[in-house]
């Protein structure tokens, strides 16, 4: 039995006036999408007509095949209409429960802060630079030559042994530099004097572990080089950075001591600027910080970086960062630096 495009005309009028109307009723989302699979999905009652078209006469099927668009498109509209509805009341609940009070404060971001080795670091380098003092960086991993050998340091110096430095596997010449003291014979390599320099990072040495040491910690040294330069020069620069780090003029002293990069060779002692050269638990009740390894650049040090030692003389003074911001700050235990705890970084 055919169908008559008459017939046709009847259900899809039916069709589409029942859609509408169940469109719009649907009060959730589930039940859009069940009248979506029920009057546009693939097994629906349109869907079917359309693929029954060869039953309706030929001169029937253009405007059949217009109809069945038509209502397609206004099921479609039902639908689409529908769903919006639906997603607004659901937002609109939703926003219900979730009330947004514009006067409460926002949520903090909180940002970082300076570490206080950073800090001091930073201060120091501000001083020295204030004095005309250059810096010069320089690698952490470092041959043996630039770690000792240019400074002087002989063969069987108990600081080249493995218990004293750490090497690595690239070679028995290859280490962690043990001093910064390897960036002044770079520096001094092609710096063509006079020059004044200051350089400091990260250096490692085999220490054991405690309230005051670390495998790792971190130097600054200075060093200058020009013509008629003698102790009395580095007196005064380091008397004047002391002055302006600690912000009063405080009492040194410097003790003979070795160093085979310098001669002579010197430790200066300051008074303790915590209790004014009495005695306290910072200065070991001594009344004195020994401060600075320091002395004259020794000849061959100058001769093997290509400097003229007739011609030219020159200082070098070594500090121990970590120590000057625990002195600085009172800090008894250099571990807390290194821990990560914000508890104590955000101290400072």
């Amino acid at each position: 039995m055919s169908v008559t495009l008459k017939s046709s005309k009847e259900d899809l009028a039916k069709l589409q006036e029942d859609a509408v109307k169940e469109f719009a009723s649907a009060n959730d989302a589930k039940s859009v999408n069940d009248l979506r699979v029920k009057y546009l999905g693939d097994k629906s009652v349109i869907v079917n007509m359309r693929r029954n078209m060869k039953e309706i006469p030929n001169e029937d099927k253009p405007e059949f095949g217009k109809l069945i668009n038509e209502v397609l498109a206004v099921i479609n509209d039902a639908h689409q209409k529908s769903q919006n509805e639906v997603e607004s009341r659901e937002l609109a609940f939703k926003l219900s429960k979730e009330k947004i009070d514009p006067s409460l404060p926002g949520i903090e971001h909180e940002l970082g802060h300076i570490h206080p080795l950073t800090q001091v670091t930073n201060e120091i380098v501000s001083i020295f630079e204030r004095m005309g003092f250059a810096l010069v960086d320089g690698p952490e991993i470092e041959s043996s030559y630039y770690n000792f050998t240019a400074l002087n340091t002989p063969e069987d110096h108990p600081a080249r042994d493995e218990q004293d430095t750490f090497y690595t596997k690239l070679g028995d010449d290859v280490l962690l530099r043990s001093h910064t003291s390897s960036m002044q014979i770079r520096a001094m390599e092609k710096l063509k004097p006079p020059f004044r320099i200051i350089g400091h990072g990260r250096v490692y040495r085999n220490e054991e572990v405690n309230a005051r040491k670390m495998p790792f910690f971190h130097q600054l040294e200075v060093m200058m080089i020009d013509e008629n330069i003698n102790f009395g020069h580095m007196k005064w620069v380091l008397q004047e950075f002391l002055t302006a780090f600690f912000g009063k003029n405080i009492k040194t002293r410097f003790r003979p001591d070795f160093f085979p990069f310098t001669e002579p060779s010197a430790e200066l002692d300051a008074e303790c600027v915590f209790c004014s050269g009495k005695g306290c638990g910072t200065c070991g009740h001594r009344g004195w910080l020994e401060l600075f390894g320091c002395g004259m650049v020794d000849p061959n040090v100058l001769e093997m970086a290509g400097i003229d030692s007739t011609r030219y003389s020159g200082f070098a003074a070594g500090m121990g960062l970590d120590r000057f911001t625990m002195l600085k700050y009172k800090i008894n235990d250099i571990r807390y630096m290194f821990n990560g705890d914000r508890r104590f970084i955000e101290q400072f």
